[in-house]
């Protein structure tokens, strides 16, 4: 067993499951609950209150334009075509280039080790400086506070495939990607956001994550356009318009992009190990520019499990965690067994499961 696993909180059976889901959603009915998505079976009414999602389902909602943040995607988009021009026509200094590249894939662990697996999921526990850490890190990546992150994502996989999912995909490939974030959400998100903050207490309850709410514009100009701006120009000489366009406008909506990528892509392309009845599947390559985020299909029939996929994978952001569990930094890892994963494997999975995938040697 690798060392960091040695504080891994291993789930042994179904029971052990509903337990942590239990505990974790503040769910009287267990049974009732797939990856944590309420059974599309079930048209009474949600287990928190009186929210019945078919209403919701048979609503004829037509979402409007959000038409500045339609312009802000737009502009960011538009600038960055500029700045792959500047890189292919080698105006911009290799360092620049190479400071963008670093920046991105470390603050990168920002959302994948910090908004994701450790505030959304709390599938393991970070000690005061690593959750610092990774608070900054998020804060670059500049994709909202770390509460309202969280929540969608509470929301989303709560809710996955049904009209109260923020980036419902069966709405299709761009709504997915970027459209749910220019357009008005369905009512049915709004008041699923509204009843998850009741039961989302431990988010705002951590003092990182209320300071990062508080400050977050200012510390988004500092950290996400000021500092990145600057390095460039004060190291190695690097233009204004340059370092404008390239270390901010290009780096921020590069990283934009990789994360949309997680909500599109890895819900309609790849294979289904684990569950062939759900959309999100195990991509390669968004896996491999999202840090490991893109082994989809485990994540979401396992959400809990800190890797967010099996071992043997590409999943840096694992390797990340590991290496602050070996520093005491990382604790109470969750991940989930050789016999849970097979057994789900081969009880839902669509057959491309491999025994050489298993997690850990018996």
């Amino acid at each position: 067993m690798p060392p960091a696993l040695q504080n891994v909180d291993m789930l042994h059976s179904d029971s052990h499951f509903e337990a942590h889901i239990k505990d974790t959603y503040k769910i009287d009915d267990v049974k009732s609950v797939n990856n944590n998505v309420l059974d599309r079976n079930e048209s009474v009414s949600d287990m928190y209150d009186d929210f019945n999602l078919a209403k919701y389902e048979a609503m004829d909602f037509k979402a409007q334009i959000r038409w500045p943040d339609l312009i802000v995607q737009i502009a960011l988009h538009t600038v960055s075509l500029l700045g792959f021009l500047l890189i292919m026509t080698n105006q911009v200094k290799l360092w620049t280039i190479i400071f963008v590249f670093l920046t991105i894939y470390t603050t990168g662990f920002g959302i994948t080790a910090g908004v994701h697996r450790l505030w959304s999921h709390r599938a393991y526990k970070a000690n005061l400086p690593l959750r610092i850490l990774l608070a900054i890190l998020f804060t670059v990546t500049g994709q909202r506070d770390i509460y309202t992150w969280a929540l969608d994502h509470r929301v989303h996989h709560k809710y996955t495939e049904t009209a109260a999912d923020p980036h419902d995909v069966r709405r299709g490939f761009w709504f997915a990607h970027v459209g749910w974030l220019v357009l008005t959400p369905h009512p049915a998100v709004e008041n699923r956001r509204e009843a998850l903050s009741r039961t989302s207490l431990d988010l705002i309850a951590d003092p990182v994550v209320r300071i990062q709410k508080l400050f977050f514009i200012p510390l988004f100009l500092l950290l996400n356009i000021l500092i990145p701006i600057t390095i460039p120009m004060y190291f190695w000489g690097e233009s204004f318009v340059n370092s404008f366009v390239v270390s901010f406008v290009t780096r921020f909506t590069i990283m934009l992009n990789i994360a949309y990528s997680v909500n599109s892509f890895a819900h309609l392309w790849g294979n289904k190990p684990y569950d062939r009845f759900i959309k999100s599947a195990e991509n390669k390559l968004v896996s491999l520019a999202a840090l490991g985020e893109g082994w989809h299909n485990y994540h979401h029939v396992f959400p809990w499990d800190y890797r967010t996929s099996e071992l043997g994978k590409i999943n840096i952001s694992t390797t990340f965690i590991d290496f602050f569990a070996k520093l005491g930094w990382a604790y109470d890892l969750k991940a989930a067994t050789n016999a849970m994963i097979k057994n789900r494997a081969a009880k839902s999975g669509d057959g491309s499961y491999h025994p050489s995938e298993e997690p850990y040697p018996n």
